[in-house]
């Protein structure tokens, strides 16, 4: 009976004192395992309609109109409850619910990217080379070159015309429309390819998109002796259809994207496969919990940004002043000072990390690794080697978010990057820590990330969702 007893409180004691990520179900049951998978519907036609960053906005900005959101009037004034939007040239936006206190008091930001790792096509991408018509690329992003080689892409960007006319394209998602692919080498003739060292088995100037293979014809169906007629014969065909002529190319943002849908994975049904969940399901969980929001006792800014995959750089994305010159105009129609408003407010910096991947266990150290199924993943840094190029939130700010997840029973995990000198990437976290705010990354794991398809599961897709709407309600 001692040894029964001592076993006991051995346990109990284990209990009390480790610290353990338990399988989420052990926090929801079958009506929430229902919401969760009721959640996942939504997302993924979410996911399926909204490949780049426009499209992204496009349906922000719908969703918001539909709760009651009016475009952000820098004349207006602004009470409790009220509602407002401010897209950033269609490629970034911000929403936003007044809350009760004082904006000096904080806000609660929730901070997420739109865009993710493609191809894009270089200014003047159309050639021909041995009678086939091609686009010249550059890939946008981390990418390992050789995932995006054999695969069905589609055309999605946005042209403005010589007569500057606005054309949205979006070619090769409906079944009757052509689709595009990269070619890569057969097996059989790629010895000397498959001696390059893995990084270089495809190279960025391979990554040429095939458009076509049938030359000009004349009137009377014969082709001339000119070059260049396959190009002719392309080019032709987007005159006749979309009205472009090569010039428009120069000045157009045209991406390449997988064309799969976002579908359920494994037998279970219990994961997600789709093409850019970095970010986007860090941007669909943040936008569904603050359209629930009614009068929140802070106010709550959600920012959708533009360019981090390739370094928050440029005017949509958050290494500029876009957003904290938002935050000022916000802050002077309330009669607030700004830097206060900034100094006590509050930022979830919505991002995925690594999940542990059992094919691949040396690149993690997995006791540090977030685990599918085991709830949304808080992040106290990113970087890099030496924690590098990173914000690093205090223990008092990781207190506080991991207690309000507590409190609201919501699953989480730790994750980081993989081992110390092999992993590392970053998130907007230190723009927004930059602006002397309190900031922490709580995402969700990710298997395959950066691959055309990653996969995520439902359960912490949900869990992530839960997280937000409690982190916005802080304070009731």
């Amino acid at each position: 009976m001692s040894e029964i007893k001592e076993l006991n409180k051995t346990k109990e004691l284990k209990e009390q004192l480790f610290f353990k990520p338990d399988h989420i179900q052990k926090f929801i049951g079958a009506e929430k395992q229902g919401e969760a998978n009721h959640f996942s519907e939504g997302y993924k036609t979410f996911l399926s309609s909204c490949k780049t960053e426009r499209e992204c906005v496009d349906y922000i900005k719908s969703e918001a109109q539909k709760n009651g959101f009016r475009e952000f009037d820098r004349d207006g004034k602004y009470k409790p409850g009220d509602k407002f939007y401010y897209a950033n040239r269609n490629k970034a936006i911000v929403i936003g619910t007044i809350g009760q206190k004082n904006p000096e008091e904080g806000l609660s930001i929730l901070a997420s990217h739109i865009d993710s790792p493609r191809i894009d096509l270089k200014p003047r991408p159309i050639y021909e080379k041995s009678e086939l018509c091609y686009f010249k690329t550059h890939y946008y992003g981390g990418i390992k070159k050789y995932q995006w080689t054999a695969l069905p892409l589609a055309i999605h960007g946005k042209v403005v015309k010589k007569n500057g006319e606005e054309l949205t394209l979006k070619i090769g998602e409906l079944e009757d429309e052509p689709l595009f692919c990269i070619t890569d080498l057969l097996p059989h003739l790629a010895d000397d390819q498959m001696k390059r060292p893995f990084s270089k088995g495809i190279m960025g100037e391979e990554l040429n998109l095939l458009v076509g293979s049938l030359p000009y014809l004349t009137d009377s169906g014969e082709t001339s002796d000119s070059a260049d007629l396959v190009k002719l014969n392309i080019l032709k065909i987007l005159n006749d259809k979309y009205g472009l002529v090569e010039q428009d190319m120069v000045t157009a943002e045209i991406s390449l994207v997988p064309i799969f849908k976002a579908r359920d994975v494994g037998f279970d049904r219990s994961l997600i496969g789709a093409y850019g969940q970095d970010d986007r399901v860090c941007a669909y969980a943040s936008l569904m919990s603050h359209l629930k929001l009614d009068i929140p006792t802070y106010t709550a800014l959600t920012v959708f940004a533009d360019k981090e995959e390739t370094g928050s750089e440029g005017n949509t994305g958050l290494e500029s002043f876009f957003f904290e010159f938002f935050v000022e105009d916000l802050a002077s129609k309330m009669g607030a000072n700004f830097r206060k408003v900034l100094a006590n407010s509050c930022c979830l910096s919505a991002d995925v990390n690594a999940a542990f991947d059992p094919s691949w266990p040396d690149a993690f150290e997995k006791s540090n690794t977030a685990m599918l199924n085991h709830g949304a993943v808080v992040t106290k840094y990113t970087g890099s080697r030496g924690k590098s190029d990173t914000s690093d939130a205090t223990a008092e700010f990781v207190y506080k978010i991991t207690t309000i997840l507590d409190e609201n029973k919501v699953a989480w995990q730790p994750g980081m990057f993989g081992k110390v000198d092999t992993g590392g990437g970053g998130t907007v976290a230190k723009y927004i820590a930059r602006l002397n705010v309190d900031v922490i990354d709580v995402g969700v794991p990710v298997l395959s990330m950066h691959a055309p398809y990653e996969i995520t599961s439902k359960l912490d897709i949900y869990m992530l969702n839960q997280a937000f709407e409690a982190f916005l309600r802080r304070g009731k």
